[in-house]
């Protein structure tokens, strides 16, 4: 990655920590809730793995072709959930942009090959410009819609603290009852996000 090995180290230990919390998150919840969660885990590993700095391991070149396979299989399979929802929607464009950036980074690919967690070679990164600009462009408006559903919880927050004695009293219970639920999916938000932030970072690098 541009900026040295220490951008890369701070990317794999945040794609590790939200795809750990994703595992977390598959251990309870609906069937598809914990097959949404495994399948973004798998996302924030992969994620992790092509990050790693190259001064601790430098990977063999069959690992890209390893890469895109997994993550194609990824694609395939969220091709049909997508027309469910945007989120199935989005995962799918996260897989593709996860076969895109292995091909890229490839050895030989572009003329250059690299690793989003090390140097690549000035002005020599692989991709497609265009292609590259639009999955930019989506991560950065995926990015910035995500951060405005997490902020929401304030102005509730605040709303709560302007509210009669009576309305304390009523909304206690019904805020033990959700707080839990409430919590999971602002985990969820916040996990999302994190990603979306990570694989913006990671196409700049192509």
């Amino acid at each position: 990655m541009h900026g040295g090995a220490l951008a890369g180290w701070l990317l794999m230990a945040l794609c590790a920590v939200s795809a750990a919390s994703c595992l977390l998150r598959a251990r309870t919840g609906t069937p598809q809730e914990r097959g949404t969660a495994r399948s973004e885990a798998l996302m924030g590993f992969g994620m992790a793995a092509m990050a790693l700095p190259t001064a601790v391991l430098t990977p063999p070149e069959w690992a890209w072709t390893v890469y895109a396979a997994v993550f194609g299989a990824a694609a395939l399979r969220a091709l049909r959930p997508a027309r469910r929802g945007s989120h199935h929607l989005h995962h799918l464009v996260g897989s593709l942009a996860m076969v895109y950036m292995a091909v890229a980074m490839a050895p030989g690919a572009g003329g250059a090959g690299g690793h989003a967690g090390h140097g690549a070679a000035a002005g020599g990164a692989g991709g497609i410009p265009l292609l590259t600009g639009a999955l930019l462009v989506y991560f950065a408006l995926y990015v910035l819609r995500s951060a405005g559903h997490l902020i929401p919880a304030g102005t509730a927050v605040a709303s709560f603290a302007g509210g009669s004695a009576e309305g304390v009293v009523r909304g206690g219970a019904s805020g033990a009852a959700g707080g839990a639920a409430g919590g999971r999916a602002e985990l969820t938000r916040a996990c999302r996000l994190t990603m979306g932030i990570a694989m913006f970072a990671m196409l700049l690098t192509l």
